[in-house]
């Protein structure tokens, strides 16, 4: 079978609440999901042999612990599938920077290769099968914009304003585990009703923001630059600028293209930045439950 590709989308935390932590350590959250047309490329090629191949790895990433072949190891696992893969990741999500990317990847293995497996396993069954891989690999399988509780995994798919986000990658790669186990970091937010952010899509004001912000900008100074650098232009941003998971990219939201780009093109020199435009769904997503 010739080799197809696949969008992987980034995400974007609109809010991320800490809420409470399970007995086992993980924390409980709600958030919500915004999808982007900013990601990696997947090459996928399915194999008669039964070999799960990773092509060119990331450097200092062990091949095992790769998202991808874990995926692919997994759906195996869980159908008894005799067939392999070829896969090969054209990279442009920061690693570390709270954007999803080794989540999305994931996930979009797992959608492709249902396919060409032949498959056909219903979203919840993959679902499933993402959770194992990540708390946040289940929303791209998902494929719709949504508000999130639990660790991540229960969905519920929201209709969100069409935005441009400007998104500034600080060079820094913030370990997950990190901010979480920071003792003090606030897990006692109150919780938030659907209705509340529905109505107030800007997502605006205290009542919306991500716990996780001010621990990372103490860790890391480069994440306070950036996010100080992006509130200068809040006044013409319809989203505030605020940090996406646990970092380190910030954004801001826009209601227009050029006005994004506008600001983007002020960014200081040796700093990235891009712009990216909402989805509403992932390109590889079925919907089918």
């Amino acid at each position: 079978m010739s080799e197809r590709e696949y969008f992987a989308p980034a995400k974007l935390n609109l809010f991320l609440h800490v809420v409470g932590r399970r007995d086992d350590g993980y924390h409980l959250l709600e958030t919500v999901f915004q999808l982007v047309d900013f990601g990696d490329t997947l090459q996928i090629e399915s194999r008669d042999d039964g070999a799960i191949v990773r092509h060119d790895p990331l450097p200092g990433v062990d091949v095992e612990a790769d998202l991808t072949v874990r995926a692919a190891r997994a759906l195996k696992r869980a159908t008894g599938a005799r067939r392999g893969a070829d896969i090969r990741v054209v990279k442009r999500i920061p690693l570390g920077g709270g954007l999803g990317g080794g989540s999305s990847d994931a996930a979009t293995t797992l959608l492709a290769l249902n396919r060409l497996w032949g498959l056909e396993l219903p979203q919840r069954e993959l679902a499933a099968i993402a959770l194992t891989l990540g708390a946040d690999v289940p929303v791209f399988v998902f494929g719709r914009n949504a508000f999130a509780r639990g660790i991540g995994e229960e969905l519920t798919a929201l209709d969100l304003p069409r935005r441009w986000f400007l998104v500034l990658a600080p060079p820094v790669l913030v370990p997950t585990a990190a901010i979480f186990s920071a003792p003090e970091l606030t897990r006692n937010s109150k919780l938030v009703k659907i209705q509340d952010f529905v109505v107030k899509a800007g997502f605006a004001g205290d009542q919306f923001r991500n716990d996780l912000e001010e621990v990372a900008k103490k860790r890391f100074p480069q994440v306070a630059e950036a996010l100080d650098w992006l509130k200068r232009h809040d006044a013409v941003a319809d989203l505030s600028a605020r940090m996406t998971g646990s970092g380190a990219c910030v954004f801001s939201g826009f209601a227009e293209r050029e006005v994004a780009e506008s600001v983007l093109a002020q960014l200081p020199s040796g700093w990235r930045g891009f712009v990216a435009a909402s989805l509403d769904r992932h390109p590889q997503a079925t919907g089918n439950s």
